[in-house]
């Protein structure tokens, strides 16, 4: 697992590597199903076409918990996520990719936190925007 990173070994402009998440069906449906979101737009193409949609698509929850893997995979196992402040945009829809970016836009040395610009985004364009405030020791672990 790599080490938590120090507060002290991080700097505003920073830019955290992207992640490429393929976005399968299963994906889709399961990560609805278990955040227990049974709209049948994320697991029924016809229905969701019939409500205008090109087909099924991801839920808030799943990119909410996708932003935050994002940014704890970057910050390591003992970074504390404090707030998650997101925005969505173009659905994700299954055979897509979303491509998640982010850069260190601050840090606050009360409390060790570092915000991070995340943006989230597939062939239509950004699908998840926002920032996330993380608390991270003052030396790496």
């Amino acid at each position: 697992m790599p080490p938590t990173r120090g507060y002290d070994d991080v700097a505003v402009g920073e830019v955290l590597p992207e992640l490429s998440v393929p976005l399968t069906r299963t994906l889709i449906v399961a990560t609805a199903l278990a955040s227990r979101d049974y709209q049948d737009v994320h697991h029924d193409p016809d229905l969701a076409r019939e409500r205008g949609s090109e087909d099924i698509f991801m839920n808030i929850l799943t990119s909410n918990g996708l932003v935050d893997r994002y940014v704890t995979g970057w910050a390591g196992p003992a970074a504390v996520v404090e707030a998650i402040r997101i925005r969505l945009g173009a659905p994700n829809y299954p055979g897509d990719t979303m491509v998640l970016t982010g850069t260190v836009t601050g840090k606050t040395d009360t409390g060790r936190r570092v915000e991070i610009s995340v943006r989230g985004t597939n062939r239509l364009g950004a699908h998840v925007t926002g920032t996330v405030t993380v608390r991270l020791p003052e030396e790496a672990r």
